[in-house]
């Protein structure tokens, strides 16, 4: 730890590939960052003036380092483990800005399904419990397929898809070893159209909607790729309307939030999740790519207690999509090299490429969403100009993986 903390400093809590645009963003404008994060190699520590290597969860070391600290802000990213201490240390150091409240109820499922229900959005069948057995219980008697997840989880860590009531012991220990309150939630299987949809509020409205098709990788629920979607335009409002409404259910009067939504057969949307934050995965590239809006800048300047609507004003309309790049072994690995970065950079119509390993980095299969080693963005006219751009840089650019068994 330093032994002077830079004067009015800006307090990222989270220092991972994520992040890294906030940190940039920051820069850009002269402002100092003091990064928090407990991991010693946290990607995002190299764009940062100061480092903090405490957990982004555990507010009172936070303050007890920071001492006589008095910041310009606080903000957090993609990640839903600081959310709370946001908050805490918003109130603690009277920012401008204190991350609400209520909106801590989207990190736990089961609340969030209530808030749904209490908005009057179509349910389906859940249960959940921090007591194993009972959450095996009550879950074999919904409708299967379900699914099995942490009910204090994200980024697709924990979850299963199972069609049977024997594959639930398994299924439900597996989502505990994920879960900080040991809690597990069963959900039926939505069948349907996946959605996600980004939005950010001021003053209790909407100012921006984006929403996006999902494909997974395999049978997983791993996104592979994100696509502004084509909608018909009564679909569309009546899916902004629904998740502007559970925006101020959620106390988010101003900021970010994103959902995970399938649009079903029959019309009616059921919204799986909420997170009350920035959308990972390069979200933030795909919506620039697209209208030309900045979510980093406009998350920055309400941290800062500056006006932020300029920021989210398009300046273009374009399709854009974006996939996200695994391991492409089932086993861990070392990365050897990239190939074809630079081919990929000068394809026309590719409008980021980053890499997140570099050689001699361990890489892990692509089985959640904290093991993507890198992201493409792609733009065009159309969704099919986009598409295609992405499927064609796909092919120039690859990681060069060997397994890890080879080199030991």
């Amino acid at each position: 730890m330093p032994e002077q903390w830079p004067k009015g400093a800006l307090i990222v809590l989270g220092a991972s590939e994520e992040m890294i645009p906030l940190y940039q963003e920051a820069r850009r404008r002269g402002i100092p960052t003091i990064a928090v994060d407990m991991r010693l190699d946290a990607p995002a520590f190299p764009f940062a003036d100061a480092v903090l290597d405490v957990s982004t969860r555990d507010t009172d070391a936070i303050a007890d380092a920071l001492g006589d600290v008095r910041p310009a802000g606080i903000v957090g990213g993609a990640s839903d483990a600081a959310l709370a201490s946001w908050r805490a240390l918003g109130l603690r150091y009277g920012t401008t800005y204190v991350y609400p409240e209520r909106a801590l109820t989207a990190g736990d499922k089961a609340a969030f399904h209530s808030i749904a229900a209490s908005c009057g959005i179509t349910g389906y069948g859940w249960t959940a419990s921090d007591n194993p057995e009972e959450v095996i219980a009550q879950a074999a008697r919904l409708r299967f397929p379900l699914v099995v997840k942490p009910a204090d989880g994200s980024g697709s860590k924990g979850v299963t898809r199972i069609t049977r009531p024997e594959d639930l012991h398994a299924a439900v220990a597996y989502a505990r070893s994920y879960s900080a309150s040991h809690t597990v939630i069963a959900e039926e299987f939505v069948t349907g159209r996946p959605l996600a949809i980004e939005v950010f509020m001021r003053d209790g409205r909407a100012l921006l909607t984006c929403i996006k098709d999902k494909e997974f990788i395999g049978e997983s629920f791993v996104v592979r790729r994100l696509s502004t979607a084509q909608l018909a335009s009564e679909t569309r409002n009546q899916l902004g309307a629904t998740t502007e409404r559970l925006c101020r259910a959620l106390g988010i009067d101003n900021g970010p939030a994103n959902f995970d939504v399938v649009l079903g057969d029959d019309g009616q949307e059921r919204v799986i999740e909420a997170n009350a934050r920035l959308g990972g995965d390069g979200v933030p590239r795909l919506l620039a790519a697209a209208y030309g809006v900045d979510v980093v800048r406009a998350l920055i300047a309400l941290a800062l207690g500056e006006p932020f609507g300029d920021h989210l004003q398009p300046t273009r309309a374009a399709h854009a999509a974006l996939e996200l790049l695994g391991s492409p072994l089932d086993e861990e690995g070392e990365l050897v090299a990239w190939e074809g970065v630079a081919a990929a950079r000068a394809l026309p119509g590719i409008t980021a490429v980053e890499t997140y390993a570099k050689p001699g980095d361990l890489v892990r299969p692509h089985d959640q969403s904290g093991h993507k080693i890198g992201l493409l963005v792609a733009a065009g006219p159309s969704p099919a100009d986009a598409g295609a751009a992405l499927d064609k840089v796909s092919t120039l650019l690859r990681p060069l993986i060997r397994p890890a068994r080879e080199t030991q």
